[in-house]
């Protein structure tokens, strides 16, 4: 039921995620009329929503065995979002301790362009400490979505 990733939520963004070739973590969503704040823009807290589970998932490239917990996350927009299509989002683990990770990430408009940033920190802990039985291979299902054939984004940070 997240309302990021969850497959049966009716109102979700049914997330579909993917490891690129750099090792950064790939999200595929799909925002609507329901994730709107002004009209035709994604409401800024989807899309913080969004940048925090990516960021947040990223440590499952390293480790399937641990969940991260949102510390901090801190978000800079600096794009409207338009609605009705496919958003794209990427993240990369930045640093790690024995109890924490660093992430950032990033929002991309179709024509590569980054919309929203974020940075944050999370805690590691065992899917059981979050949720009693629970079991992180429980939840990570594969996505039987067929992958896109090809998504390429000039990275235009620095124009």
């Amino acid at each position: 039921m997240c309302l990021i990733c969850g497959e049966d939520n009716h109102a979700g963004l049914h997330g579909q995620f993917l490891e690129t070739e750099e090792g950064d973590l790939l999200g595929i969503f799909t925002v609507d009329e329901e994730h709107q704040s002004y009209p035709q823009r994604t409401h800024g807290g989807i899309l913080c929503a969004i940048l925090d589970e990516l960021i947040g998932r990223a440590i499952w490239m390293k480790d399937d065995d641990v969940w991260g917990v949102t510390i901090d996350l801190a978000t800079k927009y600096r794009k409207p979002v338009p609605l009705d299509r496919q958003i794209y989002g990427r993240a990369r683990l930045v640093g790690e301790g024995s109890r924490t990770f660093a992430g950032t990430g990033e929002i991309l408009l179709e024509d590569g362009t980054v919309a929203v940033e974020a940075k944050g920190h999370y805690l590691r802990l065992a899917p059981d400490a979050i949720a009693p039985g629970v079991h992180a291979h429980d939840l990570m299902r594969a996505d039987l979505r067929p992958c896109p054939k090809t998504i390429e984004f000039k990275d235009k940070r620095h124009e």
